[in-house]
């Protein structure tokens, strides 16, 4: 499996490819995309509550893009501190904040302006005082070392041209004896060297 892209990839635009949909996912999530997107699809494929997803903002809910339900993998703890990589408009994160009660905190990191406007939106209808919202990029996730009890993320890391440094990042900011919850798409063979090289296929 490769952990990197090729080097000759243009990473940087691939950067500014995948932060265009996903700006277009958030301001028309009812757009032409080809994947899932929402509510109905998160409950019906993926396995979330939907009367739990109803208690949550449209925002949150409507421009959600995920691949699994990392919250469901092990549960959260009251007083936990969760990061949320590429939290997009906040479903999982507001799910993660909802758990781990005031005591805790929930840090949701995207970087891309129009999802995380809509997650700002989501968090202050909630009132939800324990979560964090920062603009940033899982090669360089704006956290402090070793602060983080569990890391969550879903569908990110396989848009990341270096999952080695992604990796290398969740560890740094977990805690001893955190956890990583993760969703996301893996591919079972070594894809063509052409394959790899196809950004419209990265940016899916």
């Amino acid at each position: 499996m490769s952990l990197s892209c090729p080097v000759d990839l243009d990473t940087a635009r691939l950067a500014v490819e995948v932060r265009a949909i996903y700006s277009r996912v958030a301001v028309e999530p009812n757009g032409e995309f080809h994947f899932h997107r929402g509510p109905h699809y998160a409950a019906e494929r993926l396995g979330y509550d939907l009367a739990e997803l109803a208690a949550l903002p449209a925002d949150a809910t409507s421009s959600f893009a995920g691949v699994g339900n990392p919250c469901a993998i092990a549960p959260l703890q009251m007083g936990e501190v969760v990061v949320d990589i590429g939290c997009g408009a906040g479903m999982d994160l507001l799910l993660a904040a909802r758990r781990v009660g005031p005591s805790g905190r929930a840090i949701g990191v995207d970087m891309t302006t129009e999802m995380l406007e809509r997650a700002d939106r989501a968090v202050k209808v909630m009132g939800a005082t324990n979560v964090e919202l920062r603009r940033g990029d899982a090669l360089d996730l704006p956290v402090a070392t070793a602060s983080a009890d569990v890391v969550i993320s879903n569908g990110v890391l396989n848009l990341t041209p270096d999952k080695s440094r992604a990796f290398r990042e969740i560890a740094r900011i977990l805690r001893p004896g955190g956890r990583l919850q993760l969703a996301d798409i893996v591919v079972e063979q070594d894809l063509s060297e052409k394959t790899r090289r196809d950004i419209d296929l990265w940016t899916g």
